[in-house]
């Protein structure tokens, strides 16, 4: 199994202070477990670049980010929301974590890789069509999804969010539209406050939309039976030609922002749920890209036994 990984030193520059949960010792947390892992070597390690303009207003509005871009280099505090805490660096840094995902889906088509994981910062999937929310500029994982169809000719794309949070910017890029399956397991109630297993899709887009909201103390078997149960039918029904991951790992019993409770093997067995999924549908074609995860040695060990899978050394 050929699995990319792409990572760039430079999403350390993005600075959101001391205190705040989404820092750059995530970065160093993730890369140490990989580093230490006896398979590392077998990964196919890309170089960055940053996104085009082109390709994020695929799924964000010119002015936004045109906005982001003034109030980074303005040295303002925050952006849209106290939480979006902001650098000098951080819109060019916010523009590398959504290249990042993009070299892999050139490299993916190209044949050079079966799979890959995208480690960058910050996450996306809170970003809304004109707003930064959820320690979110620029939603990655809905960026990739049009660059798959616009740039590579794909059309069903579906995309499993299996972070603690529901991706509530992501859902409401696809919302109307039927080529973007959208799934989500995500604590519910909770932040941002949307997820409801009643939102569905609109209009042409009915039926688009997969919740599966989750009790807070909700456990590994909770999740396995929501994935048996609607996940994995819901996927097969639609027969994705690349599933993308919002790979978050918020949702273990040791995160510190949420109350979801699964341990880090599960992540292990849903990882493997989706890799048949691609084998079964998309000719194994599946990116995955990082979210959130604050706790820093659950979310090394979670992202290091999620590359160990998707590089069939687990």
């Amino acid at each position: 199994m050929h699995t990319g990984l792409v990572y760039d030193s430079r999403f350390r520059d993005h600075d959101t202070g001391p205190y705040h949960p989404e820092q750059p010792a995530r970065m160093d947390a993730a890369l140490a477990a990989i580093e230490q892992a006896p398979w590392q070597q077998q990964l196919h390690r890309l170089a960055t670049r940053a996104a085009d303009i082109t390709d994020v207003e695929r799924c964000h509005r010119l002015d936004y980010i045109r906005r982001a871009q003034r109030e980074c280099a303005a040295g303002a505090p925050f952006i849209d929301t106290t939480d979006v805490t902001i650098s000098a660096a951080s819109c060019d840094v916010a523009l590398l974590a959504a290249g990042a995902p993009l070299v892999l889906a050139d490299a993916l088509v190209a044949g050079e890789i079966d799979n890959g994981f995208a480690l960058v910062r910050p996450p996306g999937h809170h970003a809304e069509r004109a707003a930064a929310m959820g320690f979110c500029l620029f939603n990655n994982v809905a960026i990739l999804a049009r660059y798959l169809q616009r740039v590579h000719g794909l059309d069903k794309i579906a995309i499993l969010d299996w972070d603690v949070h529901h991706g509530n910017g992501t859902q409401h890029c696809f919302e109307e539209d039927p080529s973007v399956l959208y799934v989500s397991l995500h604590q519910y109630p909770y932040y941002p406050g949307t997820g409801a297993y009643s939102e569905t899709g609109i209009g042409r887009g009915a039926g688009s939309v997969l919740n599966c909201p989750m009790p807070a103390g909700a456990t590994d078997s909770a999740y396995e039976r929501a994935f048996q149960e609607q996940v994995l039918p819901t996927l097969d029904l639609f027969k994705p030609e690349c599933l993308i991951v919002s790979a978050g790992f918020d949702g273990h019993r040791d995160d510190p922002l949420a109350d979801i409770q699964l341990s880090t093997e599960m992540y292990g067995w849903m990882s493997e749920r989706v890799l048949e999924t691609a084998d079964l549908h998309c000719e194994g074609r599946l990116l995955s890209v990082l979210e959130g995860g604050y706790n820093l040695d659950r979310l090394g060990e979670c992202v290091s036994l999620h590359l160990a899978h998707l590089a069939g050394v687990a």
